[in-house]
């Protein structure tokens, strides 16, 4: 999901993004809607939180920052 939609969903919870990285402003949302704050670290690739809008991006992260 592009930064600007999550910025939009961030206002939309009552959060002020600012210049908040991806990652920061995800967990930010998770938290804010009663969830786990995960985001970007399903590691091994694995995650039970099947439902989860984050989903297909939070894998991809994950594997981008266990290389960095």
């Amino acid at each position: 999901m592009k930064i600007q939609k999550i910025r939009e969903l961030a206002r939309h919870q009552g959060l002020d993004p600012g210049k908040a990285e991806k990652v920061e402003l995800i967990r930010a949302i998770q938290l804010k809607e009663g969830n786990f704050d995960c985001f970007a670290t399903a590691h091994e690739g694995v995650c039970d939180q099947g439902g989860c809008l984050w989903r297909t991006d939070c894998f991809a992260a994950a594997r981008s920052r266990q290389y960095s």
